[in-house]
């Protein structure tokens, strides 16, 4: 797996677009691909979908999964399925010693990772270590910015 999405044979850096459609509401499209993203009813939306944090919750397990089965694959390993369960935390500094930086809070995601087939130990601990360099983990985790460009629109009618 990598960072890079194949479409039509060609490797292209993964883009989405996104429509704010009714209330909070928001359509997505990748390459063919729609989905839709919401608020609960508590936050003023209609909760047709997951939230958008949950979403990235869901895309860090995901890669994960992915990313060990593969592994898993192509060492030609007894790995039978894949369960993963994503958390947010959100704690003081103070809560989290390891963190020393300049931020009041910190943000805790917890993994739980189950493996499952007749795996070594050696296995289960390498998958493991190979979970944790899925591609998502690595733009959370690893340096990243966010710019925001500014489009021209026209007058809506």
């Amino acid at each position: 797996m990598s960072f890079f999405v194949h479409y039509a044979g060609k490797p292209v850096m993964p883009k989405t677009s996104v429509h704010l459609d009714q209330g909070l509401r928001a359509t997505a499209q990748s390459r063919n691909h729609v989905w839709v993203a919401d608020e609960p009813v508590s936050e003023g939306g209609s909760d047709i979908a997951p939230t958008p944090m949950e979403m990235m919750l869901g895309a860090l397990g995901s890669c994960v999964a992915i990313t060990i089965k593969l592994y898993a694959q192509r060492k030609s390993w007894p790995l039978e399925a894949v369960d993963v369960n994503v958390e947010l935390k959100r704690v003081k500094k103070e809560e989290y010693p390891s963190y020393d930086g300049p931020a009041a809070f910190v943000h805790l995601i917890t993994k739980q990772i189950a493996l499952y087939g007749p795996l070594s130990a050696e296995q289960r601990e390498r998958l493991m270590e190979i979970g944790t360099k899925c591609p998502v983990a690595r733009v959370i985790t690893d340096p990243s910015f966010i710019t925001d460009e500014l489009l021209e629109t026209e007058p809506q009618p």
